[in-house]
């Protein structure tokens, strides 16, 4: 019943041209998600969904008090005219909240680190897909200032902030919260190029979560331990984090790559600058990744708990794919 509300209610927010209805689509999915969140009934996961309940909710709330304001002020609920300026901006405000951009970031870290791994994916890929349908559908009456800032404060604050972490899953939300900002940046000059990077992004990020739940590793010292118990999942795991960097010849270099061509053709080269120094900022904490994993031999007394090594029961099918995906892809350019 949840894994199907949860379809429903994005695909709800896809298929609506009217407010209410996307608002009553993200209300659906958020609801559908929080069992799904807790239930572990971990007190680190209750309260990662409890922050979730909270953020979202008010992001909701911000929705429907802005597209109530556009329909009292212009008399239309559709998405396509969202003329009043207050009306748009606290529209966008609400959709950052919802899929965390900076500055409303702050509750994304929290809440994937609460989370097991699994559910972890779910949030930080298919939650992102209908706040995100929304955010492109109305970008044409926002502020393109807004926009700009949106997406460069999420750059830089996606690579400051996961420099000095050592949880996989609060790297993975910093990670997550770059990406974002690579695709607000870009969509109001080529909307398809968000999409490209959201696709892509939603590739390498599944791949990522997989090997961690396959690997049960949410700590870096973990990672050192992992290349004796699966050797060649760990060549593979270190060539997705060098796809999320952004480094040819993988997939992760293409929508980075589009990007900043887009951007230098709008002859915006300050902001083609920044982003490309910001993406240097994430691909630090992907190499520190990359280095615990496949360029050290783990000490004989590891201070962390050593996992078991037992046969996975896991399908691996879905973490093949993603991986070639995350890897391959570049030639479709």
């Amino acid at each position: 019943t949840l894994l199907s509300s949860l379809g429903l209610g994005t695909t709800l927010t896809f298929a609506s041209s009217h407010w209410l209805l996307a608002w009553m689509g993200l209300e659906i999915n958020t609801l559908a998600i929080i069992p799904l969140m807790a239930q572990h009934h971990h007190p680190r996961a209750v309260e990662a969904t409890t922050k979730y309940f909270l953020t979202q909710a008010t992001a909701a709330a911000m929705i429907l008090f802005a597209s109530t304001t556009n329909a009292w002020i212009t008399g239309a609920w559709d998405m396509n005219n969202v003329s009043n300026p207050i009306a748009s901006t606290m529209i966008i405000t609400a959709l950052a909240l919802k899929i965390g951009l900076a500055p409303m970031h702050f509750w994304m870290p929290e809440v994937l680190q609460g989370l097991d791994l699994l559910t972890g994916l779910v949030l930080s890929t298919w939650q992102k897909l209908a706040p995100l349908a929304l955010i492109v559908q109305t970008a044409q009456a926002i502020d393109p200032l807004l926009l700009t800032t949106l997406g460069l404060m999420s750059t830089l604050i996606g690579g400051w902030g996961g420099l000095n972490q050592t949880q996989l899953r609060k790297i993975l939300a910093y990670s997550s919260i770059a990406h974002m900002g690579w695709m607000i940046i870009v969509l109001q000059y080529a909307p398809q190029l968000t999409l490209l990077a959201l696709l892509m992004y939603i590739f390498m990020t599944s791949a990522a979560f997989l090997t961690l739940k396959t690997s049960s590793a949410t700590k870096i010292g973990t990672l050192a331990t992992v290349w004796s118990k699966s050797p060649i999942l760990t060549t593979t795991t270190a060539l997705v984090l060098l796809s999320l960097g952004g480094l040819p010849p993988l997939t992760g270099f293409m929508p980075k790559w589009l990007i900043l061509q887009e951007l230098a053709k709008q002859s915006l080269p300050l902001i083609a600058t920044i982003m490309a120094l910001a993406a240097l900022l994430s691909l630090y904490f992907y190499l520190r990744l990359c280095y615990a994993m496949t360029l050290t031999i783990s000490p004989n007394t590891t201070t962390s708990t050593t996992p078991w090594r037992v046969q996975t029961t896991q399908a691996s099918f879905p973490l093949a794919l993603a991986t070639v995906m995350a890897l391959g892809l570049l030639p479709v350019t």
